[in-house]
């Protein structure tokens, strides 16, 4: 289901003025991100905002995600917790959703397991549930580090089917060398997302593609034509406007960003701040948009 898609979008949850979950909002991101060259939509992950989202809220975003994507491009769900048991039940409850193809399950932050620890956590949900199971390794929000030899064991387990990895081109590169030819390998980080593909990972889980989508594709399209300078030259005038929007806590700078485009997604949930006036101005000012 994931052969061909090479930019997933993790994507932003929408909120109305009052700060709900907003469907007619929702429509219109999804819309803009297709037609942008999202070839994949993550829904409910950390840009997604879901350690805010109530559980009604997420079941209720997942459905609407689904029915308003139609088959058009995969859909992935966050279902991840630090808790092994709650993780399987609710993945459990997700894959009762006809149209999510995988499920998205963070590394357990908070209780810092061992990599036997991990292993367990993550052999026992994949023996218990029926979605297939991308790992979100993710050291700085999780507070651990899942092991390149951990995701190797891991990959070996036929429901375990791919990753997304935020630790570096150095992992990514002995991850896609040691890991099954089908076991589809991502990074979550945006800087690396030209040279993710140049080592042979599938792509990127991506928050710029919100913004930044068309130039993303053209960008790997060069690439697959052979035109490396132009790959090249194309990351490298993104790469400063992909840290912007990281410069501080996401996903308020991709939400103002769309605000600003005039894809209205509303504010962030606290913990999450939403951009200043001036933030926002010295925010478009770098991304240029």
């Amino acid at each position: 289901m994931f052969k061909n898609v090479d930019i997933m979008t993790a994507m932003v949850t929408p909120f109305n003025d009052q700060n709900q979950v907003d469907n007619d909002r929702l429509k219109k991101l999804i819309e803009h991100l297709i037609l942008t060259g999202s070839k994949g939509i993550l829904v409910n992950g950390t840009t997604g905002e879901s350690p805010t989202l109530s559980e009604e809220e997420k079941i209720s975003l997942i459905k609407e995600t689904v029915s308003l994507v139609n088959g058009r491009v995969p859909i992935m769900a966050g279902t991840g917790s630090n808790n092994t048991m709650e993780t399987i039940r609710f993945t459990n409850e997700v894959a009762n959703i006809s149209g999510v193809d995988a499920a998205l399950v963070v590394v357990p932050y908070y209780n810092k397991p061992n990599q036997k620890g991990m292993i367990a956590h993550f052999e026992t949900i994949a023996s218990a549930t029926e979605l297939p199971i991308f790992i979100y390794n993710i050291p700085g929000r999780t507070g651990v580090t899942m092991s390149v030899e951990t995701i190797v064991k891991l990959s070996a387990n036929k429901q375990i089917v791919g990753i997304k990895d935020c630790t570096g081109s150095e992992n990514l590169s002995i991850i896609i060398e040691q890991t099954p030819d089908d076991f589809f390998v991502y990074t979550g980080e945006d800087a690396d997302s030209l040279t993710a593909k140049v080592l042979g990972a599938n792509g990127v889980i991506s928050v710029a593609s919100h913004i930044f989508g068309n130039e993303m594709t053209k960008m790997y399209r060069a690439l697959s034509e052979g035109n490396i300078k132009l790959a090249g030259d194309i990351q490298r005038e993104l790469t400063p406007k992909m840290v912007a929007l990281f410069a501080l806590p996401s996903p308020g700078p991709a939400k103002a960003a769309l605000n600003y485009r005039g894809i209205h997604v509303g504010d962030c949930r606290l913990p999450i701040q939403s951009l200043t006036k001036d933030e926002t101005k010295q925010l478009i000012e770098t991304l240029k948009i």
